[in-house]
């Protein structure tokens, strides 16, 4: 057993959590048990994930999308009431990282998807950012969109919205993960080829013919499922503790 204090100082530490301005509050947002065996990761603290960390006998529910959003009403009820009171009522913390998990250079979204992807030669999406949250990498040789589609299928095992650019060729490619399709413009501004994220919207199709940067939305919860896996298997090996992942298939 490990006390739950001494992982989420580990987490916070690695993560560096206390550096991002977020929107929403990342470690700790619901406490329970003290000590800690099993941890049990999703990608969004849904009623389906904390069902399994329940099945599981979870001590921790780890996850990249959980609760407490800037903006949102503040009563505890409905929908969000229910997820917490099964959280409080079977003594399971709620641990969740948002953008300091998709920035970190090894266990974060964006690192995974460059691992993936083979993307090397990793720069800032942005260069003002601290902590970029966005990145480019560079293909070892250059595809075609059509090889670049097929080959992001693949190795994501996602079928992506293909949004057509004009450049013939692939090799300089920007990506941020989840809902970030609006940093196709910091793309364009860098003079990539094409451009990843997870969602779309109806104005990235201009922006896609517009700025001439190819545009793959490969899925939020898609390009977010790895983050998440990689922190809690960092934690098991850090602190010798039992991990399971949990695969909703949200589509979107």
């Amino acid at each position: 057993m490990v006390k739950l204090n001494d992982i989420i100082q580990w987490c916070d530490q690695t993560l560096k959590a206390n550096e991002f301005k977020d929107y929403a509050p990342n470690g700790l947002q619901i406490e329970g048990k003290t000590e800690v065996k099993r941890i049990v990761c999703a990608v969004s603290a849904s009623q389906s994930a904390i069902d399994a960390a329940i099945e599981l006998q979870a001590d921790v529910l780890l996850v990249h999308h959980g609760y407490f959003w800037k903006g949102e009403p503040s009563p505890i009820t409905g929908m969000r009431g229910k997820r917490i009171k099964s959280l409080i009522q079977h003594d399971i913390s709620l641990l969740a990282y948002h953008l300091p998990l998709d920035s970190h250079p090894s266990l974060g979204n964006n690192a995974a998807i460059a691992d993936l992807l083979h993307l090397d030669q990793l720069e800032a999406l942005d260069p003002n950012e601290r902590h970029p949250i966005g990145n480019i990498g560079y293909l070892k040789n250059a595809m075609t969109p059509d090889e670049f589609k097929a080959f992001v299928s693949q190795q994501l095992n996602y079928d992506p919205i293909h949004l057509m650019a004009d450049k013939p060729c692939i090799q300089k490619v920007g990506f941020c993960t989840g809902g970030a399709q609006d940093f196709i413009t910091k793309a364009a501004e860098q003079n990539c080829d094409a451009y990843i994220s997870g969602e779309v919207s109806e104005r990235t199709f201009y922006q896609a013919v517009e700025l001439d940067v190819h545009y793959y939305a490969c899925g939020h919860h898609a390009t977010e499922r790895y983050g998440v896996q990689r922190l809690g298997q960092a934690i098991c090996e850090q602190f010798g503790l039992e991990y399971h992942y949990v695969e909703l298939n949200n589509p979107i």
